[in-house]
């Protein structure tokens, strides 16, 4: 495998000239931050993620993490990174002073999380999850749950994880068998969880865990649900750590890919009963878990961007040195691959998504900073349905997407992208598992046309497009061909969504069914869009630059040429999907039960 090597230069012109990071140092609390800041920030990242966390990625794959009498062992070198993860404070760089944390944006946050998930996905799920963990006890825990656990936590010397699933109950959450039972000041836990990412391992001193229970006289379905805290060691009241906490691990998934991540059985209160502790109030506990599921959901759209990203320079190295065949325009001798022009069709297609992917996901955490901390509340709540409604198409069009890009990269190797040794192979199967947990792509389909598009009569959605119209109206100021392709695509694009859009909100009432058929293709078409969308704005300002002889000339024609691409191969896809939603409902359910 090749060494990994940020995209540096794309993550700053995204975060300057698209997600607004001026914009974002600005905010109450952040004012701290300037571009100077942020550069080093992400040329340290880098230097992090290549040099300790890239190396540990095939071995780590290779090795796996395993699983003796209850104890999980992780990779070599896995422990020594994560301490110099810790002790480099990567693991704080969001949450709040008050916590030990650096209080730095979401948006400044984002492309470090991509790096390290480019470099080594297994390894950053460990503070994905923690910081999903976070999220939620800040939001909805007690004082004094904070002070207990949130130093360490933010400090990363504790990590947390998330438990909902159970054998029965794996989207449909109405099913949790969980049990708590109240015992003076805390609750005693028992039964299963799976598929538990970081469950068990032995990377930090203590695992605190979110769990989802019902009490005894809870409501039946999702309307009974609580969540409580549960460490894995008990914490006393100096903050040490006591005495070993009811929660152990059963054992460990083998599984397809993400191999240096455990994957964790755990059974609560197999003894006694583990010693929980009440998160917010009872019953509450779905609500509460959507915030920690939501800072994952966009964490796991930061992982389709980061396969992607990584797979296109697997690929693109590859293309460049592997001769074969004679150029299409004729020689003598072999070219190196990168001269084919399917080649380079296949290296533009990735490109093109992983830039498109990027914009999208770093305007959307710009965003989650304008909706928690501006001081206009109308603003705030503006940006929050922004933020709700492209939580899951982040999520679910950056994964879908990231597996056909990692596809790609193994086409582009040949033969030797079926083989585990190039690492190829590897990002395909570590891809899969993206468009499943934290909510399957259907899961997020629902949501986005379900709770963000129906239930508001498509107010965000016209928000949405209004936004496109007035980028739409600027490509039509500028001149050449380039300008003319991506607004004639982009146009297209817009006015896809927008009938979609209507269809869904004028038919949900009265067939849901015809609408969940293609809730799936309308979420993908949203994000071919809305990356269109932001590659329309990126060509626009690499227009303006190279009219103005500013910058990097080579960086900003490369810039427009890919907006150009992905107008003319990916854009063009918008109008089937289109017609997908508003007429492939009767194909769906079209046939009996007994007829497949």
């Amino acid at each position: 495998m090749s060494d990994y090597v940020a995209p540096l230069k794309d993550m700053q012109f995204v975060l300057k000239e698209l997600a607004g990071i001026d914009e974002i140092a600005g905010l109450p609390g952040c004012e701290e931050v300037s571009v100077d800041l942020v550069d080093q920030i992400l040329e340290e990242s880098g230097k992090f993620c290549a040099e300790v966390l890239a190396p540990l990625n095939q071995p780590g794959d290779a090795e796996g993490a395993k699983w003796d009498q209850g104890r999980v062992t992780m990779p070599k070198g896995f422990k020594a990174a994560y301490k110099q993860f810790v002790d480099g404070g990567w693991n704080a760089l969001q949450f709040p002073p008050e916590f030990g944390g650096q209080g730095l944006p979401k948006l400044v946050a984002t492309p470090v999380m991509e790096m390290g998930k480019a470099a080594n996905l297994s390894f950053s799920l460990c503070p994905l999850l923690t910081g999903g963990a976070i999220e939620a006890l800040l939001l909805r825990g007690s004082d004094a749950l904070k002070k207990t656990f949130l130093p360490k936590m933010v400090e990363g010397i504790w990590t947390g994880s998330m438990n909902l699933t159970e054998p029965q109950a794996g989207s449909d959450l109405a099913l949790v068998k969980a049990k708590a039972v109240r015992e003076g000041d805390h609750y005693r836990i028992s039964g299963q969880k799976i598929f538990i990412t970081y469950g068990e391992h032995d990377l930090a001193e203590n695992i605190v865990h979110l769990v989802l229970a019902r009490t005894p006289d809870a409501p039946e379905g999702v309307k009974g649900i609580s969540l409580f805290i549960v460490p894995k060691f008990l914490v006393n009241a100096d903050g040490s750590l006591g005495k070993r906490n009811d929660v152990h691990c059963a054992s460990i998934e083998h599984k397809l890919g993400i191999h240096a991540s455990p994957t964790a059985v755990l059974i609560f209160g197999e003894k006694d009963g583990a010693i929980g502790h009440l998160i917010g109030q009872e019953n509450q506990g779905l609500a509460y878990m959507f915030i920690m599921m939501n800072a994952a959901r966009f964490g796991v759209g930061l992982e389709g961007v980061a396969i992607s990203d990584r797979a296109y320079q697997l690929a693109l190295s590859y293309a460049k040195e592997r001769v074969q065949s004679r150029d299409l325009a004729g020689g003598a001798k072999p070219v190196p691959i990168i001269r084919h022009p399917d080649v380079r069709r296949m290296l533009m297609s990735m490109k093109a998504r992983t830039e498109a992917m990027r914009a999208l996901a770093y305007v959307v955490a710009a965003a989650m900073d304008i909706a928690r901390s501006d001081p206009d509340q109308a603003l705030r709540a503006k940006h929050q349905a922004f933020v709700d409604m492209m939580i899951p198409v982040v999520k679910g069009w950056s994964t879908e997407t990231c597996i056909e890009v990692a596809s790609t990269g193994i086409q582009v190797h040949g033969g030797m992208g079926y083989v585990e040794e190039t690492g190829a192979a590897q990002l395909l199967r570590d891809a899969r598992i993206t468009t499943i947990y934290e909510g399957t792509t259907a899961i997020q389909s629902n949501d986005l046309v379900g709770r963000k598009l129906a239930r508001e009569g498509g107010a965000t959605a016209k928000e949405v497009i209004k936004a496109m119209r007035v980028v739409e109206g600027e490509l039509a100021q500028a001149q050449g061909e380039d300008m003319a392709a991506i607004r004639a695509s982009f146009a297209a694009g817009i006015k896809a969504v927008e009938e979609s859009a209507s269809w869904i909100v004028s038919t949900y009432a009265a067939d849901v069914k015809a609408v969940h058929a293609g809730s799936v293709p309308f979420l993908m078409l949203m994000g071919t869009v809305c990356g269109g969308w932001q590659m329309a704005r990126a060509a626009l300002v690499a227009h303006k630059r190279l009219a103005a002889r500013e910058g990097d000339a080579a960086f900003y024609q490369a810039k427009i040429a890919t907006a150009r691409f992905y107008a003319d191969h990916v854009l063009t896809q918008a109008a089937g999907l289109r017609n997908t939603v508003v007429r492939g409902a009767a194909g769906v359910m079209a046939l009996s039960e007994e007829q497949f």
